[in-house]
């Protein structure tokens, strides 16, 4: 049975002020910066879409929107105790191993096994699930672009939505008092719906069950990151040998 911590908040915690509202403008922020800002970088480079966009100005495009879950993040810790210790932000030497060991676990064995049924009632398969990083790695030209991908893909993204999801919004629903048992399922649907890929939700929801498990058993987000990047990076590798075949 796993036993998870009374709470990740430091102790004190009616002193903070920050919650599930800085989560709101964190959300909303991030939506309108990459809608706004992310229009004007395709307008000013000549790009019709996203889709005709290479793999740098895609990495262009998820500044806007990465700034506004790290701003909510920042702005939320100035009106506490800071990031590390209102949200976690520490690592511990094992974390790595664990983490890591966790995500290829998760992306090789536990994925496969839930996507089973899903592929069998739905008609699809697993060409489906890949498409939407496989698109992605379509773009890259040669080893500039494959390196970018893999620190985009396999390495910021994952930093930057532990910090938000498991970080910020996590705690904040700990802070309501919630059960943390809930808190981790509430805050891991809210991570795999913002994705907006239906196919990719259960997967999604998987990983974020598992990151927040980890944060909330072990207090810190080193092991949910780093199960993060494992089950990103897995996806990279994979995607880099099939492409070179």
């Amino acid at each position: 049975m796993i036993e998870f911590a009374e709470s990740g908040l430091p102790q004190g915690d009616e002193d903070l002020r920050w919650g599930l509202g800085d989560v709101a403008i964190g959300i909303f922020a991030s939506l309108i910066l990459s809608a706004v800002l992310g229009s004007l970088v395709l307008a000013a480079a000549g790009w019709k879409s996203s889709a005709d966009t290479p793999i740098w100005g895609l990495a262009l495009l998820q500044i806007p929107l990465w700034a506004g879950y790290l701003g909510a993040v920042a702005f939320a810790g100035s009106k506490g105790r800071g990031v590390t210790s209102d949200f976690g932000l520490r690592m511990r030497a094992f974390d790595a191993p664990l983490g890591l060991a966790a995500g290829v676990f998760c992306q090789l064995l536990l994925l496969p096994l839930i996507y089973a049924p899903i592929f069998f009632l739905t008609g699809t398969d697993n060409t489906e699930l890949s498409k939407p990083a496989e698109q992605l790695a379509e773009r890259t030209d040669g080893n500039f672009s494959w390196v970018l991908f893999a620190l985009l893909v396999g390495i910021l993204a994952p930093v930057v939505e532990e910090l938000f999801y498991r970080g910020l919004l996590l705690r904040s629903l700990e802070k309501r008092r919630m059960p943390i048992w809930a808190a981790v399922l509430v805050s891991s649907i809210v991570f795999a719906g913002m994705h907006l890929q239906a196919l990719q939700f259960p997967g999604l929801l998987l990983v974020g069950l598992l990151a927040g498990t980890l944060a909330a058993v072990t207090g810190r987000l080193g092991p949910s990151i780093w199960l993060h990047i494992g089950f990103n990076m897995t996806t990279v590798v994979a995607l880099f040998m099939n492409m070179g075949t």
